[in-house]
């Protein structure tokens, strides 16, 4: 379990604040909003149900990762979250290997791939759910294999669902994102999550 205290701003009032996630790129995002807050690694099978649409995985995982950590913290608001890469009937997963990467990249150039990041803030205490799916289109460049391996030579993306970190080099992999919030492709929607959070009684800013 990793602490973190955003800006220090604290207020005494609030319930606790737990991300269910060791993500180091959801940390640093929801750091941002200031409020004191602990990661704890959900123990969630992130297996797909049979036929299940990969916008529907998401949004599933997202809640059980939040119900995971909910009897260790039974008086928290608790954030869970989970991104699915598809394009058609193929998904793209954390691809692990360079090779894997490499594959990935070859199927992606030249199409638009969809990433699909389910959001969930489980009152832990009251069980309420606030439960949003954010889509975000990204459409990659027509991709060599040269520039494709020398983008992974200068960047480290192999724990990224889809091989390219959109935050890093891997924006230069792409001819356009469309979605409603930025932070969504990186893995934590901050303006539904701010939403979410308000509704729950948590001033921000």
């Amino acid at each position: 379990m990793l602490s973190c205290s955003g800006f220090l701003r604290q207020n005494k009032n609030m319930p606790e604040l737990v991300l269910a996630s060791t993500s180091p790129f959801r940390r640093e995002l929801l750091s941002r909003l200031g409020i004191p807050f602990v990661s704890v690694a959900p123990a969630a099978d992130e297996t797909p149900l049979p036929d299940e649409p990969p916008a529907a995985t998401a949004e599933r995982l997202s809640i059980a990762k939040a119900r995971a950590v909910a009897d260790r913290h039974p008086k928290a608001l608790i954030i869970g979250s989970d991104q699915v890469a598809y394009q058609g009937e193929t998904r793209f997963g954390k691809p692990g290997t360079r090779e894997n990467a490499i594959t990935q990249l070859r199927a992606m150039s030249g199409k638009t791939v969809i990433f699909h990041t389910g959001l969930c803030l489980l009152n832990a205490p009251t069980g309420r759910i606030h439960l949003r799916g954010i889509p975000t289109k990204v459409r990659f460049r027509e991709l060599s294999d040269a520039e494709i391996r020398r983008y992974l030579d200068k960047e480290d993306a192999l724990n990224c669902a889809g091989s390219a970190r959109s935050e890093g080099l891997g924006i230069s992999l792409v001819e356009y994102m469309r979605g409603d919030d930025p932070n969504a492709l990186v893995g934590l929607p901050l303006i539904a999550l701010c939403n979410m959070l308000r509704a729950e009684g948590v001033e921000l800013p």
